[in-house]
């Protein structure tokens, strides 16, 4: 079996092997991790012809550089827009390529987003833990984080030239405002706080990893209660402190809290949020219950349909000149 390796040459902080996921383990304790923009994430596999969850690299606003040293392999690079090199050559994020042995890989922020997704058309080797290889930035368990000098080793490698070329990008997210529900201890905010949640904006501050995104904007003061009696939380909520700071949680939030949630942001506007960078506005509208698992639905039957387009294989170089029908004449002496 082909086999293709790289070594890191720089690799930024929260630069992590990310799968999945690791769901049906929040009950005792242990994060579901998996990609920060989940629809990025499953994006790149698909459009490489993986299977949806396959092990891949996520990148931070930090970077990445690799050097292929071994074999030659097909990779997909989705996520915000970053800046993608091979030795000299430039290109955008959104593409799939083959990279061969001697060449290097750049990765590096662009002009939007906060983290790229790399995936390979191989099987990334690294250690499993309770059987993902998704990374809790926090503990380290998982495939990991990557560090300059390490080896990253790839079994069953192939070349789809089949798969070349650039990555349509969805157009299924929502734009404006980010969605919320107001709740679950919103009673612990006058009615006038939660209203100024809705209608003011805030940004994202420098307070910003796989964990949560700390917000700056209108103080959001608690009424008679600091705390909670601690109780499961979700990817989405938003925490206020006892500063009264808001704080959305992210891929790594912790599995209990004990600080009063004002909103929670629906799951299909958690990856759109998660792209944002800081410094960047946002603004939150509400809707009801009974609106947000419509909207998610919805995305859920938009996401499914998009993947299905993207999955197509565009076919080697020979059969798309026969599709374009470029041999259309022919000349005689």
């Amino acid at each position: 079996m082909a086999e293709a390796k790289f070594d890191v040459v720089f690799a930024g902080p929260l630069v992590t092997l990310q799968a999945a996921g690791r769901p049906g383990h929040m009950r005792f304790g242990v994060p579901a991790s998996g990609a920060m923009d989940r629809l990025a994430f499953d994006a790149a596999n698909v459009a490489l012809g993986n299977e949806v969850g396959q092990t891949g690299i996520e990148i931070s606003l930090g970077g990445l550089i690799l050097n292929c040293t071994q074999g030659a392999v097909t990779l997909a690079i989705t996520g915000g827009n970053f800046n993608v090199q091979i030795n000299s050559k430039k290109m955008r994020s959104w593409t799939i390529l083959t990279v061969q042995k001697g060449e290097r890989l750049s990765i590096t922020a662009g002009k939007a987003g906060s983290w790229a997704y790399l995936a390979f058309a191989g099987q990334i080797d690294a250690p499993a833990w309770l059987d993902s290889k998704a990374t809790h930035s926090t503990s380290g368990f998982g495939g990991g984080a990557l560090q300059p000098g390490q080896t990253v080793t790839l079994s069953d490698a192939f070349v789809r030239e089949e798969r070349l070329g650039d990555i349509q990008q969805p157009d299924i997210q929502t734009q404006g405002p980010i969605q919320v529900v107001t709740g679950p201890q919103d009673q612990h905010f006058a009615p006038e706080t939660v209203d100024q949640f809705i209608t003011d904006s805030f940004a994202v501050s420098d307070a910003y990893d796989r964990m949560g995104m700390r917000l700056k904007g209108p103080n959001l003061p608690l009424v008679g209660a600091l705390s909670i009696p601690s109780e499961p939380i979700v990817r989405g909520s938003v925490q206020v402190s006892g500063d009264g700071v808001p704080t959305v949680l992210l891929a790594d939030h912790q599995t209990t809290g004990g600080y009063p949630k004002i909103a929670t942001v629906i799951s299909p506007d958690t990856d759109r949020l998660a792209q944002y960078r800081a410094g960047q506005a946002v603004r939150f509208v509400g809707i009801t219950g009974a609106e947000a698992v419509a909207e998610a639905r919805s995305y859920a039957r938009r996401k499914v349909e998009y993947l299905a387009e993207i999955s197509v294989a565009r076919g080697s170089l020979a059969q798309r000149l026969m599709r374009e029908n470029l041999n259309h004449g022919w000349a005689a002496d």
